[in-house]
């Protein structure tokens, strides 16, 4: 027989108290599974007893890593919490120097892999969004989530958080559902111990805000995605491109939600980074293509199955586990930029959505998950968003701005039933407004039987149209092609949860001399520097030769150069490890003499001998030699 147990841990990351935070901040939730009578487990004052050997078994070796991981990013100006001196706001944090520059390298390399092929471009739109869009969009009716409070001390939480121990969906149930597992009494509350909670009621996520004056202003939400923003720009791309589709938008920047209890770190936060590609398509001719990783084999986990296959892209393609040809490419794509990133292939998987969690908007929906100190995280939706997000814009605005033009391949010549204005009665009658009613009448889908009738105009009013306005007639048209809404398959990325994951994957710890060493073994394509020089002895002329070199490297800006002259060679090195600079290269006495320098390699130690004029050539083209860990 075994127990479930739940319990509240402290958190390993070091959190500044302060009489506004809220007490749950400075826990996280624990679920234990253990075999009651293995583990003499017996209930004493509230207390639960667990056998000494069993406590030992549950205490694994690595189970201080991620605080050793985290104090590590925090001491080098990596990542840290926001506005500590404050007390500190759960859900935003701080990128340091180092971690502002990984941040950059990450999001660079990420418009570099995307925009490369020519047929995708970057934009941009503003952070603070029109209510009307995202009502169009079904945010301001869809994005939330479910939320309740303690009856005793007033804390809210996030409803299905609260019970994610006992249930494998629990961000799949509905209010009731969750409700009536927070009755049962067997879910406490983290701040107070009580189990009575107030019923479930869902909370919209987005931050509410205005645009203008105060008794006039217009309501508007900051952005929860930067997907909608690429919408309203289709038009613009559409025209850029010669009218000629397939072609995608890129952006990247903040994204806000308000989310109910952020947790995890890095993992979920009300301010974020998002990095999202709409790509558009004639969903008659689904593109694909060769570029991409199709060969890796990764865990592919289809809606219809509870554990995963380990299979490459292509053969998921080819069994039917992938149904669309865009989504694959697509996977395809995205595998290999996230390894190139520096993500280890063992700790990723692709997870397709089931239909109980599929967002409004999408028809199919796969997540690239990421294996790290946290669990399996969501970093990454791939989703084939078919025409609904252009479709909505164009009904919710009456405009035409949101479809493309498909030719034939040859003329198709049909009859068309229409009602055709009459120019003498429609011009009197509607004056300045008779260019939209004609528009609308040869626009007509489906034609009225008989006058009278009403037709909405483009600007969504109403007119009444007499029978002495308008003449019946069959007329024979050829026609050399036809509109139609493109679809829309969209990779979004979650650019702080990859970042985590790329530091998380690349810290490595060993012993040398004795002591603990850390290396974190970054990709050259997101360490935060190319290199760092090092004056052996900051005096005799090696100083200055070095920051010669230094601006030398740098002056092209082709690469980001450190400099490093503090404490002892071997000091150094180990600095420039921690924080995953591949090179390390070190102006001696012989460089005085002949101009050659060492260049130390992270990863192994190794040295050699290079000529000055030979290293921006050597460390530029270790670029593509250096790969994820």
């Amino acid at each position: 027989m075994f127990h479930i147990i739940q319990f509240w841990h402290l958190r390993s990351t070091p959190i500044r108290f302060h009489p506004n935070r809220s007490i749950h901040e400075f826990f996280v939730r624990k679920v234990l599974y253990l075999p009651s009578e293995e583990a003499g487990l017996r209930l004493e004052a509230g207390l639960i007893h667990i056998r000494a050997d069993w406590a030992v078994c549950m205490a694994s070796e690595d189970s201080t890593r991620m605080e050793r991981l985290s104090s590590m990013l925090r001491r080098r100006g990596i990542v840290a919490p926001a506005f500590e001196t404050y007390g500190g706001v759960a859900g935003l944090i701080d990128y340091g120097p180092i971690g502002a520059s990984i941040r950059r390298k990450v999001l660079n390399a990420w418009l570099d892999y995307w925009c490369s092929a020519g047929d995708i471009l970057e934009i941009e739109s503003p952070t603070i969004t029109p209510e009307q869009v995202l009502v169009a969009s079904g945010h301001v009716g869809e994005f939330n989530d479910l939320m309740t409070s303690c009856l005793k001390c007033k804390s809210a939480y996030r409803a299905d958080h609260l019970i994610e121990g006992t249930r494998d969906d629990a961000e799949s149930l509905d209010a009731d559902q969750v409700t009536e597992i927070l009755d049962s009494g067997s879910i406490q509350c983290p701040g107070c111990g009580e189990s009575s909670w107030e019923p479930c009621s869902p909370m919209n996520l987005m931050f509410k805000t205005s645009i203008g004056a105060m008794g006039s202003g217009r309501v508007a939400y900051l952005r929860p995605e930067t997907a909608q923003g690429m919408f309203m720009q289709y038009n613009l791309l559409y025209r850029h491109f010669r009218q000629k589709l397939p072609f995608g938008g890129v952006q990247t920047g903040k994204g806000y939600r308000n989310e109910i209890s952020p947790r995890q770190g890095m993992i979920r936060l009300r301010e974020f980074t998002m990095a999202e590609l709409e790509y558009f398509f004639d969903p008659e001719r689904p593109p694909t293509g060769e570029d991409g990783d199709w060969s890796t084999s990764i865990t592919m986990i289809p809606n219809t199955e509870s554990s995963g296959t380990e299979m490459s892209i292509s053969d998921a393609m080819e069994r039917g586990i992938i149904l669309h040809p865009t989504v694959a490419w697509f996977l395809a794509r995205t595998l290999e930029l996230v390894m190139k990133l520096g993500i280890r292939p063992e700790k990723l998987r692709f997870r397709q959505h089931r239909s109980d969690e599929m967002a409004h908007y999408a028809a199919d929906c796969w997540d690239l998950e990421l294996q790290g100190e946290h669990g399996w995280i969501e970093c990454v939706g791939i989703a084939n968003r078919t025409c609904h997000d252009l479709e909505q814009h164009a009904t919710h605005s009456g405009k035409n701005d949101f479809r493309a033009w498909r030719p034939f391949d040859a003329p198709r010549v049909r009859e068309v039933d229409r009602w055709v204005p009459i120019q003498a009665k429609i011009g009197p009658e509607f004056k300045q407004a008779s260019g939209k009613v004609t528009a609308a009448l040869e626009s007509l889908s489906i034609v009225p039987d008989q006058a009278p009738f009403d037709l909405q105009l483009e600007d969504g009013s109403v007119v009444t149209i007499r029978e002495d306005m308008v003449e019946r007639r069959m007329e024979t048209v050829s026609e050399t092609g036809e509109w139609y809404i493109p679809h829309v398959v969209e990779p979004a990325f979650g650019i702080d949860r990859i970042i985590w994951h790329i530091l998380d994957h690349s810290y490595q710890e060993s012993e040398k001399e004795g002591e603990m060493y850390t290396i974190m073994r970054l990709p050259q394509l997101t360490a935060p520097y190319d290199a760092v020089v090092l004056p052996l002895f900051d005096k005799d002329g090696m100083d200055s030769m070095a920051e010669e070199l230094r601006r030398k490297l740098s002056s092209k800006g082709v690469l980001k150069i450190d400099y490093d002259n503090s404490k002892s060679i071997g000091r150094r090195y180990a600095r420039a490890d921690e924080v995953g600079i591949p090179w390390a290269v070190t102006v001696d006495h012989q460089s005085l003499l002949d101009n050659t320098v060492t260049i130390r390699r992270r990863d192994d130690g190794s040295q050699e001998r290079v000529n000055i004029e030979d290293l921006m050539d050597l460390i530029v083209g270790s670029r593509q030699e250096l790969k994820a860990p």
